[in-house]
């Protein structure tokens, strides 16, 4: 249990700018983690074990990527009681993102909408950062490593900074998420496409297997898709992954769809809608993932979960883990004890 209730400290974070009150508590968490005064913010690890893709979870609940984008806080954010932490996006060479103000809150749908872009240090600062983290794993804790595009990239390269990526992070990650659903980097939902994405992944998988042939180590790769999908578009995901020997999907990232805050303030800001919006949206691909994928497949479930019911229904929608990222704004630490509790108890 955290030593000081996230109902107090909500108010004054709320009070700030969205993109200021994450920086802050992120450089808080990078300053504080690993010392005596990280007792402000951790909690027990529920221990409710899963073995998937080779890798065995302490518990089924993870940290969605986005919030720590460059691996800063990877031990502090563990602390919490998250089974894995996922981190990133990376792109090769440092960018700023898209210009502010990019992050907005949504308060009467526990909701954020973010046009961020993929604002990171670079290929090797995050490398470094993820070097420096040891208690989280130390512990047992799964990490993963997220990846994406440079901005300036052309779409039709893509693939090189994706190879850019997988190449960096595989010394050091438990597996690797290949981002391609982000809809705050100009086209890069069009690797969604059968053969774009039948492309790009057969170069990856091509390309982790040299890398598990020479280092010896076996490191699962993930694939993050969209909500915003139609059926047919999710089957021929699904058959795209089964056929390039991906190891699992990631369902979903934020959503461009506004018909659930039509006539909040901020409602129709560009970018990435995410929270309770995107619940239902997110159940929806996961079904169809489910039943689209051999038994087995492991499928991680993210987007709106908000309570520990929330992540029983991702569960029962096909999941096999969860992540949370927005709720764990809206609600706290606790949150994290709470899913892992619901899902332990299942």
């Amino acid at each position: 249990m955290p030593l000081i209730p996230y109902a107090l400290t909500r108010p004054f974070l709320f009070g700030l700018d969205p993109e200021h009150a994450h920086e802050l508590t992120l450089n808080s968490i990078a300053r504080l983690q690993n010392t005596p005064a990280q007792c402000l913010w951790s909690g027990a690890r529920i221990s409710d074990p899963v073995t998937l893709a080779g890798l065995r979870f302490p518990n089924r609940i993870g940290l969605a990527a986005g919030l720590d984008k460059n691996g800063r806080c990877i031990d502090g954010l563990g602390a919490m009681g998250f089974g894995f932490i996922e981190v990133g996006t990376v792109t090769p060479k440092g960018q700023p993102g898209n210009d502010k103000p990019r992050m907005f809150r949504l308060p009467e749908a526990n909701a954020l909408i973010n046009r961020l872009g993929f604002n990171n240090e670079g290929l090797a600062a995050f490398v470094a950062n993820v070097k420096r983290a040891y208690s989280f794993r130390a512990a047992g804790g799964i990490l993963g490593l997220n990846i994406g595009k440079n901005a300036a990239t052309p779409i039709e390269n893509a693939a090189d900074d994706y190879l850019l990526g997988l190449e960096g992070v595989f010394p050091h990650a438990d597996y690797i998420a290949v981002n391609i659903s982000s809809p705050n980097t100009k086209n890069l939902r069009a690797l969604q496409s059968d053969e774009a994405l039948d492309a790009l992944l057969s170069r990856l998988q091509q390309r982790k297997l040299q890398l598990e042939s020479q280092t010896g180590r076996q490191v699962p790769m993930f694939v993050k898709i969209a909500p915003d999908l139609e059926e047919d578009q999710v089957g021929v995901i699904a058959q795209t992954l089964k056929a390039n020997g991906i190891d699992g999907v990631i369902a979903t990232n934020t959503t461009i769809a506004r018909d659930k805050v039509q006539g909040l303030a901020h409602a129709n800001e560009t970018g990435g809608l995410s929270g309770a919006p995107v619940f239902e949206a997110s159940n929806r691909v996961i079904r169809l993932l489910r039943a689209a994928l051999p038994e087995g497949y492991p499928i991680i479930g993210v987007g709106g979960v908000l309570s520990g019911d929330d992540a029983r229904a991702k569960i029962n929608a096909g999941a096999d883990l969860v992540q949370i990222y927005t709720g764990l704004i809206y609600q706290g630490p606790g949150l994290v004890s709470d899913c892992a509790k619901a899902l332990a108890r299942r």
